[in-house]
């Protein structure tokens, strides 16, 4: 499976995230561009320990989200976001894709961190789950829109 912290993938990842315009249109879901972007700013700087969105452990959740993570299949097209997660505001598509791969940047040269706090809801994962997690997340909103 991909990982977020594999050089050729981050690299790709990267060049992903460029290649979306702010016109973009999604091939699913209800956020535009600029709210995808800002949307995938949060798993990453949940990596980081710099997450600024509380969250409640949900047992369900963490069920259901442990098995699609550890799946080798992509997200789910229309799978729900959890309502902190949701972006409803508007942005400016520029900042927020400037400021995710400044997030990106970040957990790249942070990739070899062993001792990251445990994620809120989902408990202590191991250096190879944060890669895939993060890897999985944008891997499914770049997909979204085309990329």
């Amino acid at each position: 499976m991909e990982s977020f912290f594999d050089q050729s993938t981050y690299e790709r990842l990267r060049e992903r995230l460029q290649a979306i315009q702010h016109e973009s249109q999604p091939l699913w879901g209800k956020m535009n561009a600029a709210q995808m972007v800002k949307h995938c700013q949060y798993p990453i700087q949940t990596a980081l320990g710099k997450e600024k969105t509380p969250m409640k452990p949900n047992w369900l959740v963490k069920f259901l989200f442990k098995k699609m993570m550890y799946s080798s299949k992509p997200f789910k097209k229309n799978v729900p976001t959890p309502k902190k997660f949701k972006i409803v505001d508007a942005y400016d598509f520029s900042s927020e894709q400037e400021k995710l791969d400044q997030w990106m940047q970040e957990l790249w040269y942070d990739r070899n961190n062993e001792n990251r706090r445990a994620h809120p809801v989902f408990g202590h994962f191991t250096k190879e789950q944060w890669g895939i997690l993060q890897w999985k997340h944008l891997d499914h909103h770049f997909r979204q829109f085309g990329v």
